[in-house]
């Protein structure tokens, strides 16, 4: 029989079902024999590559490993072994899968444009038997990376860090010497798999440059997701556009890009975007980055908003009114935070700068992929770790009547209709818990002292209009140490 805590900890913290993986059809299927004949020599396959192609995956397989058999691949582009679009890589028998982009390759290849025309995998048969009697598959996909599987199959909630720069941007970090230099990319992956992250976006500004680093990264740290990112900086504010290393005219305030609505229409559903940083101070010591785009924006394609940066949750910058406002005016933005670090060897946070992980922005996702993780973001099913712990946990929950709904989503509640909400938290004992109706704290609870989980109940009463409601907890010493976002209120008719 469950325990009273597993019983809680399935409910509001618990595991479901595996996500399965979908890697579509390839575009492009090459088969063939490979005999005696073939032995220590070269065969070419030749392949159409369309014009508009961002990227070729590959997935070569073969028969024969028990006998001997052994093949290499590589990959040529159009102009054969010489000229621009020549030789793009080899890497002999160890990969099964690689892709190639502008931006990015699997490491024993090099990314850059991909020319339509005539492309071909290059085989070498290092050993064939002469009774050989084997048989090779490659499989070609544009403009899919094929390598969405997840890290981790199990639904959950995943704790990540949102916002962060290294050596692609202006991150620095002392030296073997102790001289400040561009902090390299591979610091600030360690440090968060040092922190227990399960995911990170590396987000540096108006680049992506650091996405071939991430791809080779990756499968070495195959207990961390490590998406790509940018912060779009502009002079009119800084957007976070997670998931997507698609080309970006950022240019705001250009006759290409005149507002932030001819950015947004680039992006065109591609990843997550989220306001960063929305009410500091811009000018000579950091402009733009303040969120100063015109009413005209379209917020609808907006996801998020980092409420908090860094260390400010408390502070007179701090991004959560700016976001409530936004709720009220009836916009639904997930609350997310990013520690915007800009030295992975930063080890505290403080008025100087955050460590990487602070705060840590929790998400409950189908599985630990990029798709999932973003979906989550999508769905506000998220909390805001403010400090960074471990294992802090809230969960929010509502019902009224047989309707029950949980953080970012709707609750239909009539005029005088009873709702009964559940704040499940772990690891906060003696802390204050909020329940907070549209920006109001309208009643405060003190969470017991005893229990690593704990449930709490608040009632409201509906007056048939729109409203959101969520939930805060507070430490002892009054600092905010979690951010939930809400569920929306709303008359049965909508």
């Amino acid at each position: 029989m469950k325990t009273l805590l597993s019983a809680v900890l399935a409910a509001f913290f618990g595991i479901a079902a595996p996500a399965a993986r979908a890697d579509g059809h390839p575009d492009q299927v090459l088969e063939g024999a490979i005999g005696g004949q073939d032995h220590q020599s070269y065969r070419l396959l030749p392949f159409d590559v369309p014009a508009g192609t961002r990227r070729i995956t590959v997935e070569f397989e073969y028969s024969g490993r028990e006998r001997r058999t052994t093949v290499d691949l590589g990959l040529v582009g159009p102009d054969g072994f010489r000229g621009r679009d020549g030789f793009r890589g080899w890497s002999g028998g160890n990969k099964r899968r690689f892709t190639v982009a502008a931006t990015d390759a699997t490491p024993s290849y090099l990314p850059g444009p991909i020319t339509p025309g005539r492309w071909s995998l290059l085989l070498g048969f290092p050993n064939v038997r002469a009774d050989a009697r084997d048989r090779y598959t490659a499989r070609i996909w544009f403009d899919h990376a094929n390598d969405d599987a997840p890290l981790r199959q199990e639904a959950g909630w995943y704790r990540g860090d949102l916002h962060m720069h290294d050596a692609h941007s202006d991150g620095g970090c002392a030296s073997q010497a102790g001289a400040r230099v561009p902090c390299p990319l591979f610091l600030t992956v360690q440090e968060a798999a040092r922190r227990g992250l399960d995911f990170i976006a590396v987000t540096d500004h108006n680049t992506i440059s650091q996405a071939n680093g991430l791809r080779e990264l990756q499968p070495y740290f195959d207990r961390l997701l490590l998406m790509p990112g940018r912060e779009i900086t502009t002079f009119s504010g800084h957007a976070n556009w997670i998931g997507s290393i698609a080309p970006l005219d950022f240019r705001v305030g250009s006759q290409e890009v005149p507002d932030w609505n001819a950015v947004l229409a680039q992006i065109r559903g591609q990843g997550i975007v989220s306001i960063n940083h929305p009410v500091r101070p811009s000018g000579e010591a950091c402009m733009g980055c303040g969120w100063s785009a015109p009413e005209a924006t379209d917020l609808s394609r907006i996801h998020a908003v980092e409420v908090v940066n860094g260390a400010d949750a408390d502070s007179e910058w701090s991004g959560i009114p700016f976001w409530e406002d936004l709720l009220s005016a009836g916009h639904r933005l997930t609350a997310i935070g990013g520690s915007d670090n800009h030295d992975a060897l930063r080890v505290s946070t403080d008025a100087g700068g955050a460590a990487l992980g602070a705060p840590t922005t929790v998400i409950r996702a189908d599985a630990l992929s990029m798709p999932a993780i973003l979906e989550g973001i999508r769905k506000g099913r998220v909390f805001v770790d403010v400090q960074g712990s471990r294992d802090r946990m809230l969960a929010w929950e509502a019902a009224s009547g047989r309707a029950r709904a949980v953080m970012g989503q709707a609750l239909p509640v009539a005029a005088g209709g009873e709702v009964d909400f559940t704040l499940a938290v772990s690891a906060v004992g003696g802390a204050t818990a909020e329940l907070i109706i549209d920006g109001k704290v309208v009643e405060r609870r003190e969470i017991p002292a005893k229990g690593r989980v704990q449930a709490l109940r608040f009632q409201w009463r509906g007056d048939g209009s729109r409203h959101w409601a969520r939930a805060n907890v507070r430490g002892v010493d009054g600092r905010l140490w979690l951010l939930g976002n809400p569920i929306y209120l709303v008359p049965p008719a909508d």
